[in-house]
């Protein structure tokens, strides 16, 4: 596979940007080697600026569940460039997006939309300290819900624990107030309630987790975080900005029938374009600027670029395409599963919708402490094994995969027939 010029232009970028990226796993540092640099997306292929193609499984981390350059989206993003790019007002693009995602989740009856979604969980969490005069956030390990400082924090020693900093540059100070329980262990979440019950001003979490692989919830817990939230008088935040109209036409909330209190929004609705949003209850978000004292704002919150792209997508979103998706990503899965199995080790494929990822380890994957127990060598020859047969998968074991409505039965195939030589291949080469 030639990549002289990928490697040329990642030399020229790490002069000017760290590591050469805009984004920490865009690097490959987690399964080494050299990234490639994308000239061209178009529905499941990208290409390289060498030529080469694959099949693709990230989807920009997510958003683009109809593919690279739908027309009917590319079509409304000219249209809307056209009329112009940001007008720092009100347009009626906003609206008919804020009409779309409400009737398709009707637990949000306002929403604020932002540009991405560190913005809406940054936001959402200052709404709920306002609205119930507390100061502490219950996350859980292995939930990511952006890069805000006082939510880069990681469980340390014992069942719970006051946050430490997971990032060099975040005071101590600025986690003391977030508090991390294991993602899945409901037990230890009354434990947590009942000694700092009073103190708690939400429970933030991913309904289902997608930043450390994909790790569904076990049954009940979501029904649980449900119920002790509202037993202490505290908010329930679900982080939806993978999971929203992405496992569902009603996100997680949806599928598994549990109401938030609010709810963090991205990707999707952006249609592929930088976008956030937040929203929930109406007596909560009515306490948002100007309405109320919870200041936000965002120069390019809502412009209509974001705004017509998230729309377009919004109604290609039928029933027919949830179904074709959920076959053509068991169909990824059980491939992957007998792929596996035909090479005699140990591996769990987590699947919950179009998201997917595969674990090489031995036990049933249901928290960070199970998940972080993958090969992640393994994981990364495997990799770049299929990389060099045409498949691009996330570069991290610890990353979602995702299927889009147009990946064709054909694509799902050829990935299958280049797994079990790739596996076979990551195997023989341990060093």
């Amino acid at each position: 596979m030639q990549l002289s010029r990928s490697r040329e232009l990642m030399e020229r970028a790490k002069r000017l940007m760290p590591a050469g990226v805009n984004s920490p796993v865009r690097a490959f540092q987690a399964v080494g080697g050299d990234p490639v640099c994308i000239a061209k997306g178009e529905g499941p292929i990208l290409t390289d600026v060498d030529g080469n193609s694959y099949i693709d499984y990230v989807g920009s981390w997510g958003p683009l569940i109809l593919g690279h350059c739908h027309p009917d989206v590319v079509h409304r993003v000219k249209e809307a460039v056209g009329q112009g790019m940001s007008f720092g007002a009100p347009h009626e693009g906003e609206l008919l997006l804020a009409e779309a995602i409400t009737q398709a989740m009707p637990w949000i009856e306002m929403l604020r939309f932002v540009n991405s979604g560190t913005e809406a969980g940054m936001s959402a969490i200052r709404l709920s300290r306002a609205a119930t005069g507390r100061n502490k956030i219950v996350k859980f390990e292995g939930n990511y819900h952006g890069h805000v400082d006082y939510l880069l924090v990681k469980a340390g020693s014992g069942v719970a624990t006051f946050g430490l900093p997971d990032s060099s540059g975040v005071p101590e100070k600025m986690a003391q107030d977030t508090m991390v329980v294991p993602f899945n262990h409901l037990d230890d979440l009354e434990g947590l309630f009942q000694k700092h019950g009073q103190d708690i001003a939400a429970v933030i979490v991913e309904p289902v987790a997608g930043n450390m692989g994909v790790v569904p919830p076990a049954k009940g817990f979501l029904t649980g975080l449900r119920e002790v939230t509202q037993r202490h008088d505290s908010l329930l935040i679900f982080d939806e900005v993978m999971t929203g109209f992405r496992v569902s036409s009603s996100g997680a909330a949806g599928l598994y029938d549990v109401e938030p209190d609010l709810v963090c929004l991205g990707k999707i609705i952006g249609g592929g374009l930088p976008v956030g949003a937040y929203g929930g209850r109406r007596e909560l978000m009515e306490q948002v600027a100007p309405l109320g004292p919870v200041y936000q704002a965002g120069t390019l919150s809502g412009n209509p670029v974001a705004m017509a792209a998230g729309l377009a997508t919004m109604e290609k979103l039928t029933p027919d395409l949830y179904s074709e998706l959920e076959k053509k990503s068991a169909v990824l899965e059980q491939g992957i599963i007998e792929a596996v199995d035909r090479c005699g080790i140990a591996g769990q494929v987590n699947r919950v919708g179009s998201m997917l990822s595969l674990f090489f380890c031995e036990q049933p994957v249901n928290d960070s402490q199970t998940a972080f127990s993958t090969d992640r060598a393994l994981y990364a020859r495997l990799f770049h094994a299929l990389l060099r047969r045409g498949v691009y998968l996330p570069p991290s074991a610890l990353e979602s995969w995702f299927v889009s409505a147009v990946h064709s039965e054909s694509d799902i195939g050829r990935t299958l027939e280049a797994f079990t030589p790739a596996l076979e291949e990551a195997l023989s080469h341990p060093g």
